[in-house]
């Protein structure tokens, strides 16, 4: 090698060490010019442009080698130039250059593939995005590791795959490769720590990204690698019938029940089940055995005296009561039950962090007695629900219309990683701060530390972190507002209702002080409608025809409830029946089938269709295809109503004594209609049946509803929020002078 050779090539390995990657490529070209063939000069002049981006010129550079006459002289530039790679994708790794690596980790695979490789590469695409996952030949992986699972580093492939159901949980090749990693996997250990991962994203997807279906999917891996543990049974269970699964559903819930004895086990395994049975509509004899089943456990637990929950157990026995008011509407019995039960989860819950809650006790009492006559009151907003759900559609108008001279207002969402909601994020932009999290310690914390003087929850039961958070009582004044009904919690202090909503002898049995504001307990401004994606000549029904609609869920909906509107139906002549959300419920239609047949009602009347991927969507096709919505008892609509009511569409409805059978009832009524106000089964039959034979009364009422949105107090999001600010002043005012009647402050 000449003196001129050799130095071009120590000026292209020092400029190539200071990543100038342009003369290093001069460099070598010159040395190559000049009559150098050492392999590893075109070795590195390739890595060179390939790092430099020049990919194909990179690839014509190694061909000279990777041809050159001999197999064994081939696959030894091969070999080399595989090493090469793989020490400076290493490098470019360890300097965080995830870009880079990416492209020497492919180079790597299209040259040779290598399972080790494969791996790193997955690990790079969740790192920088910059590779397409789709594009990775997994099977090719999947084939070499079933064929020879002895060359597969069982800890890089569960670390790599961590990081895959964490980055990318719905890919088709997350979900392939997590499945070839069942029988894949020998290392008990190692299938314990993926399981677990799995599980942990499974629950994400569920409940704070919106997909329990995928979320099933991956629990259907975590127990199949760890079948021990009964957790992924159960969750497995309300996976399904979340993703309307529902004989999976059913079938996943008993076996859960059969896995488990402890007591407060039992009562969450049996409240699932139940939830499995009732969610089709079409397992009526199984809810009622399960849920008298149900009942007799609670009474059980009542009777411990020395009972020792764990924190898991407790949040969970808190809603244990949840489904009760769907079945039966006796408001007395239900609320005493959960008053009970929500009274010895408190207790329970004081034992275990008892310090905690006297500290912020403390506090509460410390700042009120420093407190300036001048500082606004702070009220903050606890939910897991303002987002896309019924809760987020109707407190829009509330956060729209706040009085910030009077108020400071602020937002603690439960929420995960995986979270992406436009309307979250208007929430968030309507309150001076915005905390989310998914760990009940932490959204207590903040609440504490930001001093908010009234915390108004949104969710009730629903969601099992804001009851930790409500008995943590990190707020001096709590209230429930707009969830399923009163918690029944002993922190609660208050619940916000009306003059409808409620009977007047409702305190006898409540526990939180009833708050009755002037007008509805909840009102807005208005809903979007889009464009229909369905019409009457898509489903078979004469355009001239009485089209009667329901849009619960199957929960809401019995035989005693679905054979009162077959009625309606069969009285009605050219009257059809759309029920919504029943397209993929086989049980729930074979339900109607045969209660249609008992009633006398042609099954050609009768439309199931499919649910809408769209709120707007749903409205428009509900104002299209809806002549007369007929409502559930004992559990009405809420959402369902409201929309119902701006669309301008005759409800039928049946009042009962609870909450939840009383909610149509105040929404008619503060939109001031009377018609279809049933206070019995038969009342709710004849308002059913006059107003699908009456077109001049169907017309009355629609003209009644579309007048109200200029006046009723339904629709007075405005006004609806001064009420609300008024009883945040009201409550606030109570707790000072409740405690300076107690002589707590000087």
């Amino acid at each position: 090698m000449s003196q001129y050779t050799a130095t071009y090539i120590y000026q292209a390995q020092e400029a190539y060490q200071n990543n100038n990657y342009g003369l290093a490529i001069q460099c070598y070209e010159k040395a190559i010019e000049l009559g150098s063939e050492e392999e590893s000069n075109y070795l590195y002049l390739g890595l060179i442009l390939l790092l430099d981006g020049q990919e194909e010129a990179a690839t014509s550079t190694w061909l000279y080698l990777l041809l050159s006459e001999g197999d064994s002289t081939a696959e030894s530039n091969q070999r080399k130039l595989l090493e090469i790679l793989e020490k400076e994708a290493s490098y470019q790794e360890g300097s965080s250059n995830f870009t880079q690596a990416t492209v020497l980790r492919k180079q790597i695979q299209e040259i040779d593939f290598n399972i080790s490789n494969f791996l790193s590469l997955l690990q790079l695409n969740c790192h920088s995005k910059q590779y397409q996952l789709a594009d990775l030949n997994h099977q090719e992986f999947i084939d070499v590791v079933q064929k020879a699972p002895t060359l597969l580093d069982q800890e890089q492939l569960v670390n790599v795959l961590e990081i895959l159901v964490a980055e990318e949980p719905k890919a088709d090749i997350t979900l392939d490769l997590l499945r070839s990693s069942i029988s894949s996997l020998g290392d008990f250990e190692l299938r314990n720590k993926l399981a677990k991962a799995i599980f942990v994203s499974s629950m994400n997807l569920a409940y704070f990204g919106g997909h329990p279906d995928y979320a099933a999917c991956l629990c259907e891996i975590a127990r199949a690698l760890d079948p021990s543990e009964v957790e992924f049974t159960g969750r497995l269970a309300a996976f399904y019938q979340d993703s309307n699964q529902y004989e999976k559903g059913i079938q996943a819930a008993k076996e859960y029940l059969n896995c488990v004895d402890n007591l407060i086990d039992r009562i969450h395994a049996n409240k699932i089940l139940l939830k499995g049975y009732s969610i089709t509509g079409g397992h009526w004899s199984n809810v009622l055995e399960s849920l008298n089943e149900h009942y007799q456990l609670l009474a059980r637990v009542q009777t411990i005296q020395d009972l020792d929950l764990n924190p898991v157990q407790n949040s969970r026995l808190v809603n244990a009561c949840f489904f009760n008011p769907y079945y039966r509407d006796s408001p007395k019995e239900n609320r005493a039950l959960q008053n009970s039960i929500a009274k010895l989860c408190q207790n329970q819950f004081e034992m275990h962090l008892r310090e905690k809650i006297n500290r912020y006790q403390a506090g509460h009492f410390d700042r009120l007695r420093h407190r300036t006559k001048t500082r606004k009151l702070r009220i903050g907003f606890l939910s897991f629900c303002l987002r896309r759900h019924s809760v987020g559609w109707l407190a829009r108008s509330l956060f729209e219309h706040q009085n910030w001279e009077k108020f400071d207002f602020y937002a603690y969402l439960v929420q995960g990683n995986t979270s992406a909601d436009k309307l979250q994020d208007w929430y968030c932009s309507r309150v001076k701060k915005a905390v989310r999290s998914n760990k009940a310690v932490a959204l207590a914390k903040a609440i504490f530390e930001d001093e908010i003087d009234v915390l108004i929850e949104l969710d009730s039961l629903t969601t099992d972190t804001i009851n930790d958070v409500i008995m943590l009582k990190p707020a001096p004044v709590q209230a429930t507002w707009l969830g399923w009904d009163a918690s029944g919690l002993p922190t609660i202090d208050y619940f916000v209702a009306d003059a409808y909503v409620l009977p007047q002898d409702a305190q006898s049995y409540y526990q939180e002080r009833i708050v009755r504001l002037p007008n509805s307990y909840i009102a807005m401004d208005g809903f979007e409608v889009g464009i229909p994606s369905l019409r009457r000549s898509l489903l078979n029904i004469p355009p001239d025809a009485v089209v009667f609609y329901s849009v619960q869920k199957g929960y809401k909906r019995n035989p005693d409830i679905m054979r009162l509107q077959l009625q309606i139906i069969a009285q009605v002549s050219d009257s059809y029946f759309c029920i919504k959300g029943a397209s993929v419920n086989q049980d729930l239609q074979l339900a109607v089938l045969q209660l249609a047949d008992e009633v006398g009602v042609d099954h050609d009347r009768l439309k199931f269709i499919a649910d809408d991927a769209l709120e707007i969507t749903h409205r428009a096709n509900m104002q299209v295809l809806a002549d007369i919505v007929l409502d559930t008892y004992p559990y009405n609509g809420a959402t369902t109503t409201m929309e119902t009511l701006w669309l301008g569409i005759p409800l039928v409805t049946r009042v009962g004594e609870q909450f939840s059978a009383r909610n149509s009832y105040t929404m008619l009524k503060n939109v001031g209609v009377e018609a279809g106000i049933a206070y019995s089964a038969e009342e709710y039959v004849e308002w059913g049946v006059r107003l699908g034979t009456d077109h001049q009364l169907r017309q009355q009422v629609a003209r009644q509803l579309q007048q109200s949105r200029r006046h009723a107090p339904l629709w007075n999001g405005r006004q609806f929020a001064r009420d609300m600010e008024q009883a945040y002043e009201q409550m606030w005012a109570d707790y000072v002078e409740r405690l300076q009647a107690e002589q707590t402050i000087e």
